[in-house]
């Protein structure tokens, strides 16, 4: 264990004094997943705790959402803590006492994890009260593609709770539990989707040359696309392209050629400038072929995520926390994500933070959104922990 400082020490030893029970209620979220604005039985026991140990509770924002507040000494300053509590639909393989009981749905992300983190760190601080100011811990729904950050935003999360900063923690297996990565700057890319729908005039298999063949030009197109990435975007700013899905004919007709090809996929950046270029080119691209080929192209580019952007301030009290539990276990050089979350609905409205806690090893593979995967249980001290120490930070008792 690295523990830098007598107080992080402190923190985390009563943290973990109640470990078994964080761990039980941490492996039964685990074997009742929800889904994104479904998390009832979630929310449920996150308000129950939450109010057992005399914090507020406001619940209903963003459906499921459930927003805890504390109050101690007489600081004006407000903070945020995020953790999300929704599963993914997929179904779980690993067989473990506590494996989903929901057949096709199972926490594969690690939001289990994140949920039982925060109310530790709620409980302890609700006894202490060791800080000046109001912190609010946010429960979000639907972080899991399904826009729970932007809907709780949008029901007035921060006119009702005012933030001057808000913070969120991702686990991250391939670190130990006893390391965390803050760094400055981006995080998480945008995550964009994009569809395009190719039409031709169908015909016979046999005689291509009596009508318009959307299925050759689609085939160009997709090849094309990394022309993109591979020659537009600037070579020092990092971008995705991807078609992921491809929708034409029939496989029972494999002599004719179809009226319309779908394609659909999804485009990921850093900055807003790659991201409007992103949405221009594949735009540009799609109408071009369709063009060349004598047939149509309808073009859609849906914006759903924007990038998570670490700011300055924020970044450098999260650091100055984390290195009072992980010593020299904190890593300021970590390379991004190109993964995203809507915590930057959070952070477009409020200067945030968001910072990558060890899950340990990547056992057999098992990553984020795999079917085997499972949050360390061994990490909920430190994350908790972490908490704490950030709110002290952030809200500091004033000393005569």
């Amino acid at each position: 264990m690295t523990v830098q400082d007598k107080r992080a020490t402190s923190v985390l030893s009563e943290i973990m004094s109640d470990h078994v029970f964080w761990r039980s209620l941490r492996q039964d979220l685990h074997a009742h997943p929800e889904l994104g604005f479904e998390e009832t039985r979630t929310s449920e026991i996150v308000a129950k705790l939450l109010a057992e140990d005399g914090i507020a509770v406001h619940r209903g924002l963003g459906g499921t959402g459930v927003v805890g507040t504390l109050k101690a000494g007489d600081g004006n300053r407000a903070i945020g803590l995020r953790a999300d509590m929704d599963a993914l639909a997929m179904p779980e393989t690993a067989d473990r006492p506590y494996k989903s009981t929901v057949e096709g749905k199972m926490h594969a992300c690690g939001h289990d994890g994140h949920t039982v983190m925060l109310l530790a760190a709620a409980r302890y601080l609700a006894r202490t009260k060791d800080f000046s100011g109001t912190v609010h811990f946010i429960f979000q729904p639907a972080e899991e593609g399904r826009g729970g950050a932007k809907k709780m935003v949008e029901d007035g999360l921060f006119k009702l709770f005012p933030c001057d900063a808000v913070y969120g923690l991702h686990n991250m297996p391939g670190l130990a539990v006893d390391e965390m990565a803050v760094v400055e700057g981006p995080q998480l890319a945008s995550s964009d989707s994009w569809r395009v729908t190719f039409r031709g005039t169908g015909t016979h298999g046999a005689k291509p040359h009596l009508g318009r063949d959307p299925v050759t030009a689609s085939g160009h197109f997709i090849a094309a696309l990394q022309t993109i990435v591979g020659r537009v975007v600037d070579p020092l700013q990092p971008a995705v392209v991807s078609a992921c899905s491809v929708e034409a004919g029939d496989p029972n007709a494999l002599n004719v050629i179809p009226d319309i090809v779908k394609i659909g996929g999804t485009a990921r950046a850093y900055s807003p400038e790659t991201r409007d270029q992103l949405e221009e080119e594949i735009g540009r691209l799609a109408h071009g072929m369709a063009a060349s080929f004598g047939i149509e192209a309808d073009y859609r580019f849906i914006r759903r995520i924007p990038p998570v952007v670490n700011a300055t301030e924020p970044t450098q009290t999260a650091l100055q926390a984390a290195e009072t539990v992980f010593g020299e276990k904190v890593r300021t050089a970590f390379p991004p994500s190109t993964a995203g979350d809507d915590f930057a609905f959070f952070g477009h409205e409020v200067p945030g933070c968001y910072v990558w806690l060890g899950n340990g090893p990547a056992v057999d593979g098992a990553l984020h959104h795999n079917t085997a995967y499972d949050f360390n249980d061994d990490a909920i001290g430190y994350g908790a922990a972490y908490w704490v120490r950030l709110t002290e930070t952030e809200l500091p008792v004033k000393t005569a």
